[in-house]
């Protein structure tokens, strides 16, 4: 990362999102409609969702996921004016696969 690593950067932020996105708990539709603002949460915190803790393999998982999705994405840009993007997916999955690798490699 400190060699400026655009590649390491951007794969890790994306999947840093995803796995924040599948600790979302799905909320009810009931919860939605809301209540009179008189019945309203009130201090803080009030209105943190709870979230879901994420197992290790369902970690693996989400990063395997996404570096799939990469690698797909690259399959599919075939025309030579987006062989820069097509190389970058690549990277960035090559990236999220090192760390699956185990310790040590990353």
């Amino acid at each position: 990362m400190r060699a400026r690593d655009r590649a390491a950067v951007s794969a890790l932020r994306s999947t840093l999102a995803a796995l924040d996105n599948a600790e979302a708990v799905p909320v009810d539709e009931a919860e939605l409609r809301g209540s009179a603002l008189e019945q309203s949460p009130v201090g803080v915190g009030a209105t943190e969702a709870a979230r879901r803790e994420l197992s290790e393999p369902s970690v693996v998982d989400v990063v395997r996921a996404e570096a799939a999705e990469r690698l797909q994405v690259a399959a599919q840009l075939t025309a030579p004016a987006h062989a820069d993007r097509a190389a970058q997916l690549r990277a960035e999955a090559a990236v999220l696969l090192r760390f699956l690798d185990g310790p040590g490699t990353a």
